[in-house]
């Protein structure tokens, strides 16, 4: 007798890399989403295209990026130079015989049924080691406004994007208006539920009769963080103050060494910023397109006071002319900042109201449907006949 064969199930290879922290927790938060509503539905293959098929020096990109992006102004020089429609195909184009033997190997090894890719760099190489006969390409745009050209590839079948600039740009690059999505960018589902925001401070021994002020120097604790913190400190000493500083040791030990006049909180990593985000009542951070994101999602109005020459000039537009927060760069100017939305409870709470008038904290569950929606299966999760 013979038994019948276990129906496979269906396979999703995502493209990311660790430029960043954006394009890893974008795809987290989408598999997060899956995971959930599908339960053991399907197979998840993870790469990490630059460090695992890469040529030299791409290959090194993921270790390289955060020093890059420490000089700003050559980091925007180099951002202009290459980007643009008609560029980025001539430079895809150009790049095409020295990494095709890596493009190919990588669908070699890795057979899928659906790829998702949150990175831009990946979309044209891959799409054309696929060939004619491919299986549905879906890409998901990490950057919030101001969004590379490279992201946009006519043969993606769907290009989800997290605002309304960022549609109009894959417009302008080709893509047809059935083919682009405006979902917003992926984070947790932890940032939709709702929790009492006295609650959280007394569960993480915050000071519950004071505003407290979140910093966030992103993974690598960059930017002027403890003199932001000091002349805050100064300027509002009403306040509370959380700092994340990320992998930057050194900061933090010079935090925790250092006499503060206010209440002063100070971490590295964390892994409940959903918590941390809904507790507090100012952010001051960078303009990253996931912190701003996770930021609306929380209601929490922002003071960005530092930007990455190009793909995040647009979000510094975007936050300020929508109400949700201020462009404050330089120590002075964001105790400034921050000082004000303090002395001012109905200003701070407008901008608070305006983050939540413009989140789409559901991304990530809108785009698990439209990948399980793509994906060649039955309504059981195996794969079609």
């Amino acid at each position: 007798m013979t038994l019948p064969a276990t129906p496979r199930k269906p396979k999703i290879l995502v493209l990311f890399s660790d430029t960043g922290g954006g394009h890893r927790s974008a795809a987290q938060a989408v598999i997060e989403s899956l995971e959930d509503k599908h339960p053991g539905g399907f197979e998840l293959d993870m790469v990490d295209v630059f460090r695992a098929y890469a040529p030299y020096p791409f290959n090194r990109a993921p270790e390289l990026y955060p020093a890059m992006v420490k000089i700003p102004d050559l980091w925007g020089f180099g951002y202009r130079m290459v980007d643009g429609p008609r560029r980025a195909v001539l430079v895809m184009d150009t790049l095409w015989p020295w990494i095709r033997p890596a493009a190919k190997q990588l669908v070699r090894e890795h057979p899928m049924d659906l790829v998702f890719c949150v990175h831009p760099l990946f979309n044209a190489p891959v799409l054309r080691a696929l060939g004619k006969h491919r299986p549905p390409f879906i890409t998901t745009v990490t950057d919030l406004v101001t969004a590379p050209n490279y992201w946009f590839h006519r043969r993606e079948d769907v290009c989800v994007v997290p605002t309304e600039q960022v549609r109009r740009s894959a417009l302008r690059n080709g893509l047809r208006p059935e083919q682009v999505k405006l979902l917003g960018l992926p984070i947790s589902k932890k940032f939709m539920v709702t929790e009492d925001k006295q609650a959280l401070r007394a569960k993480l021994g915050w000071p519950e009769d004071r505003p407290v002020v979140l910093m966030i120097g992103g993974a690598e604790g960059m930017g002027p963080l403890y003199d932001t913190a000091r002349n805050i400190s100064y300027t509002s000493p009403e306040s509370a103050l959380v700092v994340i500083t990320g992998r930057n040791e050194k900061l933090k030990r010079r935090m925790e060494s250092a006499d503060w006049t206010i209440p002063f909180f100070v971490y590295s990593f964390v892994n409940t910023m959903p918590d941390f985000m809904k507790a507090a009542d100012i952010l001051v951070t960078k303009a990253g397109p996931g912190t701003i994101s996770e930021a609306l999602a929380s209601g929490l109005p922002m003071v960005l006071n530092s930007r990455i020459p190009g793909q995040e000039d647009g979000n510094v537009r975007y936050v300020v002319e929508e109400g949700a927060g201020r462009w404050a760069p330089g120590t002075e100017r964001t105790a400034r900042a921050v000082r004000r939305w303090i002395a001012n409870p109905k200003v701070r709470e407008s901008a608070a109201t305006a983050c939540s008038r413009i989140a789409k904290p559901r991304a990530a569950d809108d785009i698990a449907d439209l990948i399980w929606n793509w994906l060649p299966q039955n309504d059981n999760g195996s794969l079609k006949s």
